[in-house]
């Protein structure tokens, strides 16, 4: 993927509106699907279906380009940290850890991505990002110390999530920092149909089949997280990070929180205390001092 120049919002207002919708909603959606299907097997089904659909809509319109093995190797990587650790991680911890919650830490991906860009891609990290970086976590912090003094939310829960943010942000920086030469659409199906393959031997060793109930919310809930977010949210994230530095594109995780908690309330009826909207104030002011040109 080429190097660019433009920050995020050059890619088009209407991808980023696009893209938090559906990246921020997939946390309260995936925890409706969670209640009929155990974490891992609903990830790893989920990133099979959904990287065999995008690699055969390559291959059937001809935009299928031969690879070589770095290529293969660095789309696989990425796709275990993008994919398979981050959500398996994430998922995991969401069963006892409400979406709102998850979706406010693994929007602190911009800061710990800005801390290593630096040294491992070159970025510069100007002042006036470094504060707006500093004050959107200090938003994420003042809103997970309330839900975890509170008790609302479950300590191990919460540690698994932090250690899928650290996965995501991994395989941010190997997502630009090795570049290949596969297309949008083939670096999004290797990576979502390697996760799969990553996650379903664990899966099967760990949980069982019988666990998972077909219901009508269950199945709704599964076609809009293979769909709408592995196929539509995954491909909008990798096309906008082939096309501004890590930081300024990570930066869009800090629209996450407010979208996280309006959906988590929205589709679950989980409370949103008033500690968490003072939460978002600083997180919408380091938005704007990481993404102003």
């Amino acid at each position: 993927m080429p190097h660019a120049t433009t920050t995020p919002f050059g890619t088009g207002p209407l991808l980023i509106a696009v893209f938090c919708l559906l990246w921020s909603s997939a946390f309260a959606v995936g925890k409706i699907a969670l209640m009929d299907c155990p974490p891992l097997l609903l990830l790893g089904i989920r990133f099979v279906i959904a990287g065999t659909l995008i690699l055969g809509a390559c291959a059937l319109f001809g935009r299928w380009r031969p690879l070589t093995r770095r290529d293969w190797l660095v789309l696989i990587v990425a796709g275990c940290l993008n994919n398979a650790l981050y959500l398996g991680l994430s998922f995991s911890g969401m069963r006892t850890v409400s979406s709102g919650l998850t979706a406010v830490i693994i929007s602190a991906n911009p800061l710990l991505t800005a801390l290593v860009a630096g040294p491992v891609l070159g970025e510069r990290l100007t002042l006036r990002k470094l504060a707006g970086l500093l004050m959107g976590m200090a938003g994420v912090a003042i809103v997970l110390r309330s839900r975890l003094v509170s008790g609302h939310e479950d300590v191990a829960g919460t540690l698994l999530v932090i250690a899928g943010l650290l996965a995501l942000t991994g395989g941010t920086l190997v997502y630009k920092r090795l570049t290949t030469s596969a297309n949008l659409w083939q670096a999004s199906g290797i990576q979502c149909f390697a996760a799969g393959i990553a996650l379903l031997p664990v899966a099967l060793a760990t949980e069982s089949i019988a666990d998972i109930h077909l219901t009508a919310s269950f199945l709704w809930a599964f076609a809009f997280i293979v769909i709408g977010v592995s196929i539509g949210g995954y491909s909008l994230w990798y096309f906008i990070l082939g096309r501004s530095s890590a930081t300024e594109a990570t930066a869009l995780h800090f629209l996450m929180p407010p979208l996280g908690l309006f959906f988590g309330w929205a589709l679950l009826g989980e409370g949103i205390p008033l500690v968490d909207i003072l939460g978002i104030l600083p997180i919408a002011a380091g938005i704007w001092l990481v993404t102003r040109g």
